[in-house]
């Protein structure tokens, strides 16, 4: 069970993505009634003391990296350059060791780079920023880089995509560990959502968009209070008061996936959630969340989750234990986008 959490910290330290690991695992939210344990989380660093962050003030980290010894997991947070054969040796032996002994390891954004460094994702698939992608498959052809997904994991190594994608990595290794619950009442408390479909290919290039116009947001809050309703690209449209062509643009450019894969996958998390928390038997979660029958509900819960909604009962259901999707070794798990 996921218990402690140690950051690894350097020169020039991403502050976006300290901060987002810091208000995932740092606070106390085991008095909410929400099944999230307090994590007793760490900030480490090679020599304890004023460490630069990216825009260049300094934060004081008071613990060296003996404190992640022990760690269930150790994250390395982006640092100020993508070269890592400078990175103390110190820092590449504990992310060794923390593999070795069998803790999850995880990165954010060019953490990757030290990953790399250390021998951890050789012969594994990863990811990082977009803008960084390719040089990490430059530095290290040994690591199958895709650049498309919010994250990757292998066995018991995960790697985010750029910033924000940090917290989608987090969450799903919540999810894992602690189950959707937990995961969905950390996401609200940070008022984001607890699993997005899409990969970072949707931001490539894209453009910014334009200030006070209206997104979606209100309909997909709707659909997802009426995931049990057949939904019609036609109806759906008609609430969003857009014709059918600009109503599917702009759900794939804000969701990065299609209507109907979008929807599937909401289903699918109301399903973990049931099927953790209640006594509805597998056809009546199938009708709960609208799949309507159970064998599409095993068909799509098998396709987002990778085991079956039995299974995952098994696993989670009383207990938090530790998720198989993804989670053999050498099998690989993906934040990617959902297919139509």
């Amino acid at each position: 069970m996921l218990k402690s959490v140690a950051v690894i910290t350097l020169d020039r330290v991403g502050i976006f993505e300290l901060g987002l690991l810091g208000e995932i695992f740092g606070l106390d939210r085991s008095e909410r009634g929400t099944g999230v344990p307090r994590f007793d989380f760490t900030v480490v660093t090679p020599v304890p003391g004023p460490v630069r962050t990216g825009p260049g003030f300094t934060i004081d980290v008071t613990h060296g990296l003996e404190a992640a010894a022990d760690a269930d997991l150790v994250v390395m947070a982006p640092f100020g350059t993508t070269d890592a054969r400078e990175m103390p040796e110190a820092v590449l032996e504990l992310l060794r060791d923390t593999m070795r002994r069998g803790a999850w390891v995880m990165s954010v954004c060019s953490g990757a780079f030290a990953l790399a460094e250390a021998g951890i994702l050789k012969g594994r698939k990863a990811t990082t920023h977009w803008r960084y992608s390719a040089e990490l498959a430059a530095s290290y052809p040994e690591v199958s880089v895709d650049e498309d997904v919010l994250y990757v994991q292998d066995g018991t190594v995960i790697t985010s995509a750029g910033t924000a994608a940090g917290i989608d990595a987090a969450l799903h290794l919540i999810r894992q560990e602690l189950g959707a619950k937990a995961a969905a009442a950390i996401a609200r408390d940070m008022v984001v959502p607890p699993h997005r479909d899409g990969g970072q290919a949707q931001y490539v290039d894209r453009p910014m968009p334009i200030t006070g116009c209206d997104t979606l947001e209100e309909v997909l809050v709707w659909i997802n209070s009426h995931l049990e309703e057949e939904h019609s690209v036609t109806a759906l449209a008609a609430r969003a008061h857009m014709s059918e062509r600009t109503f599917a643009r702009r759900f794939k450019s804000e969701t990065g996936t299609t209507p109907s894969a979008w929807i599937n996958a909401q289903r699918v998390l109301q399903a973990q959630e049931l099927l953790e928390d209640s006594g509805l038997t597998i056809e009546e979660v199938a009708r709960a969340v609208g799949f309507g029958q159970a064998v599409l509900l095993r068909h799509h819960f098998n396709r987002e989750v990778g085991i079956s909604p039995a299974a995952y009962r098994r696993a989670f259901r009383g207990a938090a234990a530790p998720g198989t999707a993804g989670a053999g070794t050498g099998a690989a798990h993906t934040g990617s986008i959902s297919g139509v």
